[in-house]
């Protein structure tokens, strides 16, 4: 985490945008909200249908929250959403938005700003006509995004442009223009549920606090696999993701 200075107000280190739910999906953005502010946001605020957004205001106070109308994100939306973000240092899109919003998740993946695609949102994703983008997909979903790209792993690295690639497995490969580095943090516990969107609130996290693209998505995947080791030598395969977000405390 970033040194503070003792006069700093609220928002100035790091504001993080995170839009995602659906009918389907709630805990997604809860987790990841959570990871955001634990690994030092100020400010979160949540894009989100509004029985997701009401919702995640049951779970917790810290996390503010904008509702939206209906169960899925709509083309319409975008607009307000896009000017929202004009006053935020990083967007996280995709945890728990489902397939239903496509084209609205291209629209806002065209922000300028430096973002975080996660989850669903990945599978709606040309890299071509992405930038300044943390990608986080699993196996399923990178061969998802290469072919929606028209790309393959050998032609890849050639057309990531100003984008990183974490690509979770039993090793974590991080993929940037330069280099392919590997994370060999984390151990099969973290199959479970919601670790996924632990780690792109890391990812959105970090990047809110000034790091690049390439050394966010590293310490994300680092530091989110040592938290489930240091579990798992307690409690076995029982830890649950919520569990990993309590305990960023131990390396904040």
């Amino acid at each position: 985490m970033k040194q503070r200075s003792k006069t700093s107000h609220k928002g100035q280190n790091g504001k993080v945008l995170i839009i995602g739910g659906s009918k389907e999906y709630v805990g997604a953005l809860a987790l990841a909200g959570l990871a955001c502010l634990r690994v030092g946001a100020d400010y979160v605020l949540i894009c989100a249908p509004q029985k997701v957004a009401w919702a995640i205001n049951c779970l917790t106070p810290d996390l503010i929250t904008k509702k939206f109308k209906g169960h899925y994100f709509t083309l319409s939306q975008a607009k307000e959403i896009t000017k929202l973000a004009k006053d935020y240092d990083v967007i996280l899109i995709g945890n728990g938005i489902g397939t239903k919003s496509d084209s609205f998740v291209k629209q806002i993946c065209k922000i300028k700003k430096p973002k975080v695609i996660d989850a669903d949102a990945i599978k709606a994703c040309n890299l071509k006509k992405v930038e300044n983008s943390i990608l986080t997909p699993h196996q399923i979903e990178f061969e998802k995004l290469l072919k929606n790209s028209k790309l393959t792993k050998q032609s890849l690295i050639k057309h990531l442009q100003s984008n990183v690639i974490l690509l979770k497995g039993h090793v974590d490969k991080i993929y940037s223009k330069k280099k392919v580095k590997e994370n060999h943090t984390g151990n099969p516990g973290m199959t479970k549920a919601g670790t996924g969107d632990v780690l792109a609130g890391l990812a959105a996290g970090f990047l809110s606090q000034g790091h690049s693209l390439k050394d966010a998505a590293y310490h994300a995947a680092f530091y989110n696999g040592k938290l489930a080791d240091a579990l798992e030598k307690k409690q076995g395969y029982s830890y649950l993701a919520s569990d990993i977000v309590n305990d960023i405390k131990r390396i904040a």
